[in-house]
């Protein structure tokens, strides 16, 4: 059986992407008879609250999902720092002295949308006491070499991350578990086998996938769909900052959001009420549109550009 996951940051409410997002992956899930997780990721200690980790749940029970396990990603540090001793034992991790304004000086972006890290600390080791002991970020140095993940999509992923992005950060400068490493221990040890999710997440997947090789960990199948935008001024940002779940609970039943998303999804023909089990029967990820959608919030309605 496919064990299948949704995992959102806990730094605020759902918003029409978050929503769209738990929809597909649900959809997707449920249509295979896969196990679904969702793993509420928390780790981030100053972007990341309880009270949002409550609302996000909620918000996507009134949408109309639900799972087979929930899990809070602050409750997996034993694995996570496992992980870390085994890369540590490998030799694979390094302290970095750099700031991000070092690395964002040198004006080198990366695909990510952040700055490429150059790798400029290779070279240092860790204080006596290893990774448990250093007061600096931690980063795991990556194998270089172009690696080309596949995607169900047809996206392409291949990078050599090592160039393109720069060795992650495994562990942040204050104790935190850094999203890389932490995302593919907890995949792994949910016995994650396929990934759902936006392709916005896309260009770090050629990195998740070496830091998987380098602990002995599984790679899951990836699928990486189209995201929600909207206009601001000339340019295109995803659909989030102008209204979140809480604004569209107030104004609109949970079936009128989840036909506005799937037709945004190009799911349906049209924006017609309706429920994540309504739209199981017709679920194909061939009806589902491949560019991203542009959409606004008149402030009653999604409304989905032509």
């Amino acid at each position: 059986m496919d064990v299948c996951r949704f995992a959102p940051s806990t730094t605020g409410r759902a918003h029409p992407g978050t929503l769209l997002a738990a929809l597909l992956c649900w959809l997707d899930a449920r249509s295979r008879g896969a196990r679904l997780l969702l793993r509420l990721e928390d780790l981030d200690p100053q972007r990341c609250k309880p009270e949002f980790a409550v609302l996000l749940q909620d918000d996507l029970a009134w949408l109309g999902l639900d799972w087979d396990e929930i899990t809070l990603q602050s409750a997996l540090r034993a694995p996570h720092e496992a992980a870390l001793d085994r890369l540590c034992a490998a030799g694979l991790l390094y302290p970095c002295a750099c700031s991000r304004s070092e690395i964002a000086a040198r004006g080198e972006r990366a695909p990510d949308g952040g700055w490429r890290y150059p790798n400029t600390c290779r070279g240092r080791s860790l204080p006596p006491g290893g990774w448990r002991a250093c007061r600096e970020p931690v980063r795991a140095r990556l194998a270089e070499g172009e690696i080309a993940p596949s995607d169900e999509s047809g996206l392409d992923l291949s990078q050599d991350p090592a160039r393109v992005l720069g060795d992650p950060v495994v562990l942040r400068r204050d104790g935190a578990i850094a999203y890389a490493h932490a995302v593919v221990v907890d995949d792994a040890a949910s016995g994650v086998t396929r990934v759902v999710r936006g392709r916005d997440i896309a260009p770090g997947t050629a990195t998740q996938v070496l830091l998987q090789r380098m602990l002995g960990l599984p790679t899951p199948r990836y699928r990486h769909h189209l995201l929600l935008l909207e206009r601001r001024g000339e340019k295109l940002a995803k659909l989030h900052g102008s209204v979140g779940a809480g604004v569209l609970r107030e104004r609109l039943p949970a079936p009128t959001v989840c036909g506005q998303l799937a037709f945004a999804a190009g799911l349906v023909p049209g924006p017609e009420p309706a429920t994540p089990r309504d739209l199981l029967a017709g679920f194909s990820w061939d009806r589902i549109a491949t560019g991203d959608r542009i959409v606004c919030w008149t402030g009653s309605a999604l409304v989905i550009a032509p």
